[in-house]
């Protein structure tokens, strides 16, 4: 049975629920099928103004996709915040993570002197719109200049529990990749120990475990061109610039990373992207998945 309560969606006079959607179907299908009380002119005129969210999401596609297990969030008073940035784009929120798909060019986080345009402070300031004095927290970094899914959380229980059983609790993370040459073969895995140069902050492969981390990461070849090729890559263990370093060392550097042995782009950027993201929840502890679309000048290249 689904109980309307209050969530942190708006101030307390808000009168908001949180149902749990029974089937596959579509947004609109769903909140009909959960809101029987409710016409259909009235749920078309909540969806034109922002007061159902999927997951948190807020959304005004009435045949968007919606799973069994997704849960409506509907605010009967008026709309929900809706989070709107150039280079950010919300994918999934809860009441305990937040999953982002980071453009490049954007800050993780602050790097030396505080700056208001890092991805951590932009989901804060958006959070903080719903509670004055609510927090997030990063669960893993990504590049400046790699764009795709990033992870953080509402809760520090969450980032914790995350943080201390991630090898564990990540199911998939995967990349993709336009490298410059010939890929020597069509899948493959490079493994090492990295470290990073104090001196250039450069990250290098070692085989020795007393001074670096272990590093494994697996490659596919997806399409070869004649300059470039296109890989996915999986990774377990994500060390610092762990891809770029690792593509470098099989000889097919990263299109733009001139820091690892690559050449400037055509794109005007490093290429790779953060494609797949899965993992268990750290509260529910079930397996969520989100993708993002390969960048389309990825395939241009091609």
């Amino acid at each position: 049975m689904n109980d309307k309560k209050q969530t942190r969606r708006g101030p307390a006079t808000d009168n908001v629920a949180k149902l749990t959607i029974k089937q596959d179907s579509t947004l609109l299908a769903a909140a009909a099928a959960l809101l029987p009380d409710h016409k259909p002119t009235k749920l078309k005129s909540m969806l034109r103004h922002n007061q159902l969210a999927i997951n948190g999401v807020p959304s005004r596609q009435f045949d968007l996709e919606v799973h069994a297990g997704d849960q409506l969030w509907v605010n009967f008073d008026r709309s929900f915040q809706i989070f709107s940035h150039p280079r950010i784009r919300l994918v999934y929120e809860d009441n305990d993570i937040i999953v982002v798909d980071k453009g490049y060019g954007v800050l993780s986080t602050a790097a030396g002197k505080p700056s208001d345009d890092t991805v951590f402070n932009i989901i804060k300031k958006y959070a903080r719109g719903f509670s004055p004095k609510a927090n997030v927290y990063v669960v893993h970094r990504l590049d400046r200049d790699t764009s795709g899914l990033m992870l953080l959380t509402r809760t520090k229980q969450a980032r914790d529990i995350l943080i201390s059983n991630w090898n564990n609790m990540l199911v998939e993370r995967k990349y993709i990749a336009v490298v410059e040459g010939n890929v020597p073969q069509s899948e493959g895995t490079v493994k090492s120990f990295l470290a990073e140069n104090p001196e250039t902050f450069e990250m290098y492969s070692t085989d020795d475990k007393k001074i670096g981390r272990l590093a494994v990461t697996r490659y596919r070849l997806v399409k070869q061109g004649k300059r470039f090729a296109m890989v996915e890559l999986e990774i377990k263990t994500g060390r610092k610039n762990q891809i770029r370093v690792h593509m470098h060392d099989l000889g097919n550097p990263v299109s733009g990373d001139r820091k690892y042995g690559g050449h400037p782009s055509p794109i005007n950027r490093i290429a790779l992207h953060a494609t797949v993201l899965s993992f268990i929840h750290p509260i529910t502890r079930k397996v969520v998945s989100f993708s993002s679309p390969v960048p389309d000048n990825f395939n241009k290249m091609l």
